[in-house]
């Protein structure tokens, strides 16, 4: 199994949205890394949901539901994919974007460094941090 955080502004799709509609196809990424990350998502994977702009917090797991296909949303034969996402359950507390850059066991992970990117892989250890901070 792997583990990824992906980004939405709660204004354009919260937390709240996505678990109301019972999921969705992630669509519209247009960042070539990104892509890349989709891609290699697998059905089972477990995902962080972090609302970006406003709130800057992980707010909720998903799980991969299908792997990569073509995204809807783009121009016809583009190599651009979508994955099909599904709520799992809401963190009991919100951690905070100011709470993961004071934690020490956090430092590497790719939300800080490569904060302009709304696909990202995370390492166990740091998804089981995130979880930790969240319960």
């Amino acid at each position: 199994m792997n583990y990824w955080l992906v980004k939405s502004e709660p204004a354009a799709y919260s937390w709240a949205d996505f678990t109301r509609d019972g999921g969705t196809d992630w669509t519209g990424v247009r960042n070539f890394q990104a892509r890349n990350f989709l891609q290699q998502m697998q059905p089972g994977d477990l995902v962080l949901y972090y609302h970006s702009v406003t709130d800057k917090q992980v707010v909720g797991i998903a799980t991969v539901a299908a792997p990569a296909a073509p995204d809807a949303t783009a121009e016809p034969g583009s190599n651009w994919v979508a994955v099909h996402l599904r709520p799992h359950q809401p963190l009991s507390r919100p951690v905070s974007l100011a709470q993961i850059k004071q934690d020490a066991r956090l430092t590497q992970i790719g939300l800080l460094r490569q904060s302009r990117l709304s696909v990202m892989p995370l390492k166990p250890e740091e998804f089981d941090v995130l979880l930790e901070l969240g319960s």
